[in-house]
């Protein structure tokens, strides 16, 4: 983040402004956290949440007031807003949500599912506050934050709304419905043309050329880049696996695999794709646009950082249908993974190595999915 620090971020202001947000969201954290225990929830992780919650609200308040020095403070109220994050995910996950009634509507929202999000936001600030970012500087980082999310879900929907585009018309010369293993296949076609258009349609809004594409011939340093992101990212995903396990977490399935249970013939369609689509256009849209962009406002592993949880975020309608904790825990994987790949494009500044990782990874995935359910 120094990488990136403006004039607007320095300054007697830039001591305050972060650290008086951080209070507004630790304070709301920290209620969030200790309504379910003021309603009898005798829960170890939910008390250690709140215990946390209110060690972040003191050391903003130490930064907001010049008792604590920010380079102390910031780190402190990072790692106790990381730790609501991690509590409250594990207290949703284990089935403890304690959902709150929204004034004026009939909806309700998990107390421990909104101490989840503003901890998370806190945590940020608490990096910012570390650094010194002034009040310009944030509302840059969260706009521009907040801009590429909507770039993230724009390709998303433009995938989902050229596949219905392609549909149509093959239905209307079939003459039926299509089998699930055509829907795939257009689907796919549809993700590659939707997420594509986006992409193209930023870089003409911004006006960048062709150069802006960071395709280069791979070189030996970037085959090696290669072979290690792909051991790294199963690496991580069995340490994950195997953490969840231990603590007893469970993730929500992907709709992928409950496809593949249903009809693994579509594994077929879905493992060449992964490596000529899946992988190539998911990491043109969220690495050589979104985290490239995040360049700009942040410092280059912030972005990969800020990226992640882009992309993990977009990935929320996977897990449509599980429960918060469940999703919460898949969203943890993917993040994961995404640090990974956001690593490999920051190192290599060569598309080919990420898409080429993330592709592969899939394949593999989709070839085991086949495997065991044919």
């Amino acid at each position: 983040m120094t990488e990136t620090a403006r004039v607007d971020d320095t300054g007697p202001y830039a001591s305050r402004a972060a650290p008086a947000v951080g209070i507004g969201l630790s304070a709301l954290t920290a209620a969030a956290m200790l309504v379910p225990v003021r309603r009898g929830v005798d829960d170890p992780v939910v008390w250690s949440g709140a215990a946390f919650a209110i060690v972040a609200v003191v050391a903003f308040l130490g930064s907001r007031h010049g008792r604590i020095d920010r380079r102390i403070a910031g780190p402190i109220a990072t790692g106790s807003s990381l730790a609501v994050v991690l509590l409250s995910g594990y207290a949703l996950n284990r089935g403890v949500s304690v959902p709150a009634a929204l004034p004026g509507v009939e909806w309700s929202i998990p107390l421990l599912f909104a101490a989840f999000v503003t901890a998370g936001i806190a945590t940020g600030i608490g990096v910012a506050d570390f650094f010194g970012i002034g009040g310009p500087g944030l509302k840059e980082r969260g706009v521009h934050t907040t801009t590429l999310l909507l770039v993230g879900l724009a390709g998303l929907f433009a995938a989902q709304i050229v596949t219905i585009l392609l549909a149509l018309p093959v239905l209307s010369v079939v003459g039926s419905s299509l089998t699930q293993v055509q829907l795939i296949a257009i689907s796919q076609i549809g993700m590659a043309l939707g997420t594509g258009a986006v992409a193209i349609g930023y870089f003409a809004a911004y006006d960048y050329g062709r150069s802006y594409i960071d395709l280069e011939v791979p070189t030996l340093r970037d085959l090696l880049w290669t072979i290690g992101g792909l051991l790294v990212l199963f690496g991580a995903l069995i340490s994950i696996s195997l953490v969840f396990q231990s603590a007893g977490v469970e993730s929500a399935e992907h709709g992928t695999a409950q496809q593949a249970q249903e009809n693994p013939t579509i594994m077929l369609v879905l493992i060449p794709a992964a490596i000529l689509i899946i992988g190539p256009f998911e990491e043109l849209l969220y690495r050589n646009v979104i985290q490239k962009s995040l360049y700009e406002t942040f410092s280059r592993y912030g972005a990969v950082v800020v990226g992640s949880v882009i992309f993990a975020v977009v990935h929320v309608l996977a897990y449509g249908t599980a429960g918060p904790g469940q999703i919460i825990a898949s969203l943890t994987v993917i993040f994961s993974l995404s640090i990974v790949l956001g690593t490999l494009y920051e190192r290599t500044e060569n598309l080919l190595v990420p898409a080429l990782v993330h592709g592969l990874y899939d394949a593999i995935l989709f070839a085991n999915m086949y495997v065991t359910y044919a």
